[in-house]
């Protein structure tokens, strides 16, 4: 039978964002029920998955993560597989293959842990350098919530301030632990960088080093966190999800939200979801948060639309799917003459950041470089089998292609840009919606930078580390840092969101996380994310407490 339920609060995602303003609403005395698309699964289940996987799909980190019928999401073991879901076009449609699954805890599952926070100039591009858009609220509004995400999951980071980011400005509180050691690739890498004007630093990560933290353990260096840590070192929203249930929360899983209702008072009043047998719910509350994604929440948005809301829910800017963002990469695969040896640690500790800064921002963006530190054995052996040996000279190439072998990738800033847009498809899923249609170009301020400025910086760091052979990728690639959906603004005319990620059209409806973010900068955008999430919690707490 249909159900209808009710709670103060209703969140529809049960990721970092989720999770973290459901945390804090149960703290403050409120009921909180979580509608999550996808099943909830065991770590157990997801390692098991990965160690069963033949060494043709280990690069494949959503391979553990099979998409069930009602809750489908992107897969990248074939090209036609990777067109199911998302409808991709435009120029550098390749480079919005976001990479998310939907099951309860989100992408925290595969994520690589790094939290970059943004710089002061990141927020103030449009006043600075004359492009893009200013965020509504400076730097220091923004760091205390930084700070608190950073003890909210767990970051470890250097202590030095002359190996923190961004650089000279002031921390309202330390990192929870300190870093974790490079290992020899990353050292080398951070030497030889230092030589040609570029400063590797200690990436801040919510990975436990050394000690335990949150009930969690410490990093052991398994080097699979693409695509699951199997200790829960690092943190992921499943390891929050059973607190949350144990405060009082409510979680219900393999429930698609399909509609998001509103009455004539502008109000949302519920979300419908439908279950995997196709039967329709509905969930009542005072608050609701949508913490899908940046692709899911404005897909949502989109399918809500009525008489009430002709172009979608909280879309009388026509903003919602617009500003589509992520860090346009490129990747260049190198060989060495002398063994590096990448793989010690996690598969990303470290990053060069002050590449991403300057008054070059004027004409072309700035870029965050960095080597991934996974460990290059399953490359290293396909790459031999290809070559037809066998025997001796057999393990011998393997040997030398892991040990002599590394991958540099560069990750460049967006451009909040109004045409990539995310549209409805009309192609339609197992439940009947329709999928999300993403252009993407990543516009000339991008392309600029490559052919300037990254391109050539990229080879000059892979010359230094010894590089005998230089393959770049051909083309820009996603980094799976998906910003810009239901943008952020003080204007409602041009943003969807207010600085508390509150929609401008509907008081009682909260959109948070990448979505809301109003550029991108160079680093991972997770961090930011969060720190968003708790803005936005204390503006649902205070909201509900003054009813």
């Amino acid at each position: 039978m249909p159900s209808t339920l009710n709670s103060d609060v209703v969140i529809v995602g049960t990721g970092v964002v989720g999770c973290l303003i459901a945390e804090q609403a149960l703290d403050a005395g409120l009921s909180v029920l979580m509608l999550e698309a996808g099943p909830r699964v065991g770590r157990d289940t997801i390692v098991e998955n990965y160690r069963n996987l033949p060494p043709t799909l280990r690069n494949h980190w959503n391979a553990p993560y099979p998409p069930k019928p009602w809750a489908p999401h992107l897969e990248t073991r074939t090209p036609t597989e990777a067109a199911s879901y998302l409808d991709l076009t435009g120029p550098n449609a390749k480079a919005y293959e976001q990479g998310y699954v939907r099951y309860a805890g989100g992408a925290t599952w595969h994520w690589a842990g790094i939290c970059w926070r943004m710089t002061p100039d990141d927020l103030r591009l449009k006043s600075l350098y004359g492009v893009g858009r200013d965020w509504a609220f400076s730097y220091d509004v923004l760091e205390p919530y930084y700070a608190r995400a950073e003890y909210a999951m767990g970051v470890c980071g250097p202590g030095d301030p002359a190996l923190q980011w961004p650089p000279r400005t002031a921390r309202s509180r330390p990192y929870p632990m300190g870093p974790i050691p490079f290992g020899p690739g990353e050292q080398r890498l951070t030497d030889v960088a230092a030589t040609i004007g570029m400063q590797n630093l200690p990436a801040p990560q919510a990975r436990n080093s050394g000690v335990s933290f949150d009930g969690r353990p410490p990093c052991c260096g398994n080097n699979n966190c693409f695509p699951v840590c199997p200790i829960a070192a690092k943190y992921d929203a499943a390891t929050a999800l059973p607190r949350i249930e144990a405060k009082g929360g409510r979680i219900i899983t393999n429930a698609v939200a399909y509609r998001i209702e509103t009455n004539a008072q502008k109000k949302v009043e519920a979300v419908h979801y439908y279950d995997p047998n196709r039967t329709s719910h509905s969930v009542s509350g005072k608050i609701f948060v949508l913490a899908c994604n940046g692709i899911e929440t404005p897909k949502l948005l989109l399918l809500s639309a009525d008489d009430k809301n002709p172009r979608g829910v909280a879309n009388s800017s026509d903003q919602v799917g617009r500003n589509m963002m992520d860090q346009p990469k490129l990747i260049a695969d190198i060989e060495m003459s002398e063994p590096l040896w990448t793989g010690v640690g996690p598969v990303q500790s470290s990053s060069i950041m002050n590449t991403s800064q300057g008054d070059f921002r004027r004409e072309y963006a700035g870029a965050m470089f960095r080597m991934e530190n996974m460990a290059r054995s399953t490359l290293g052996g396909l790459a031999a089998l290809e070559k037809g040996l066998y025997g001796k000279a057999l393990d011998q190439e393997i040997r030398r292609l892991s040990a002599c072998t590394a991958r540099l990738t560069v990750e460049h800033e967006p451009l909040p840009l109004p045409f990539n847009r995310l549209t409805l498809s009309d192609k339609k899923d197992w439940l009947g919606l329709n999928r999300p249609s993403i252009y993407y170009d990543v516009g000339d301020y991008v392309r600029r930078s490559a052919e300037n400025y990254t391109v050539p910086l990229l080879k000059k760091l892979a010359t230094a580390l010894g590089a005998t052979n230089i393959n770049i990728s051909p083309e820009f690639l996603h980094s799976d840092h998906i910003m810009g959906g239901t943008i952020m603004g003080n204007d409602p005319s041009d943003s969807v969101v207010d600085a508390d990620c509150r929609a401008h059209d509907h008081d009682n409806l909260f959109l948070p996380g990448g979505g809301a973010m109003t550029t991108g900068g160079s680093g991972n955008s997770t961090i930011t994310m969060a720190a968003l999430a708790l803005k936005a919690a204390d503006a649902i707490v205070g909201q509900l407490n003054h009813a």
